[in-house]
C-alpha cells in the first residue's frame, strides 16, 4: 500500500485532533501553520488610529461595563 493522498491525510489529523484537543485548540494549532494576510499595520491604524494605550484600555473597559449591565 503506497502513500495516501496529502488531503486524506490531512483530514485524519484534523479529526484527531479535533477529537483529543477539541476544536479551538486544534484551530489554534493549526493556524500556527497558516500564513497570515492584509495589511496588519494599515489594519491597526484604521481601527485605532491615533489612540493612546491607556484610552484603548479605558475603551475596553467601557465596552466590558455596558455588555455587562
Amino acid at each position: 500500500m503506497g502513500p495516501k493522498p496529502l488531503a486524506e491525510v490531512t483530514s485524519r489529523a484534523i479529526a484527531i485532533l479535533s477529537r483529543e484537543l477539541g476544536a479551538a485548540d486544534t484551530l489554534r494549532f493549526v493556524n500556527q501553520f497558516t500564513p497570515g494576510f492584509g495589511d496588519y499595520v494599515a489594519e491597526r491604524d484604521s481601527l485605532l488610529g491615533s489612540m493612546t494605550l491607556d484610552e484603548i484600555l479605558a475603551e475596553i473597559k467601557r465596552s466590558t461595563r455596558e455588555r455587562n449591565a
